[in-house]
């Protein structure tokens, strides 16, 4: 592979290696839970409802990490993809306690996958400025979405 490719992506590279990390605690918690208790204990049925509700949203934010990461920049969106897998960790947590826990973690989720599609929606929408009206806003786009990444800390 190309230095030049290598260079727009490692970062994306490295959160979705991460992420797979994290998919494979959740799953050993799940297995730490059926063969620790009685399979249909309340323990074991939080633990594998929330690491359903992860691998459920799991397809969702690579694709718009990755959309985003290559249409527009690869910072901003590496930057929120490690948000996401934070949060995403409270909620697993906050699930193996009470339900309630979990909401924040669920809804800072919601809004961090929604900050990624804006950046694929801006990013296609540049390329398309590119291409049939010669208008290059990449530059500006950048810097206002690396400084709208930072506002994601913001619960």
């Amino acid at each position: 592979m190309e230095i030049k490719v290598v260079e727009n992506i490692y970062l994306l590279v490295l959160v979705t290696l991460i992420s797979v990390i994290q998919n494979a605690f959740f799953a050993l918690k799940v297995e730490k839970a059926c063969n620790c208790q009685n399979p249909k204990a309340t323990s074991f049925e939080r633990v594998s409802c929330a690491n359903r509700n992860c691998m459920d949203a799991y397809p969702t934010f690579l694709a718009v990490m990755w959309c985003a990461g290559l249409c527009l920049s690869q910072a901003p969106a590496a930057f929120a993809g490690i948000i996401y897998l934070l949060v995403r960790q409270k909620y697993f947590v906050g699930y193996m306690g009470q339900t309630s826990q979990s909401t924040p973690g669920y809804l800072f989720g919601k809004r961090i996958l929604f900050f990624l599609f804006l950046m694929c929606i801006v990013g296609i929408f540049n390329y398309l400025l590119v291409r049939y009206f010669g208008s290059d806003y990449k530059e500006y786009v950048e810097t206002i979405t690396g400084a709208a990444s930072a506002l994601l800390l913001i619960p």
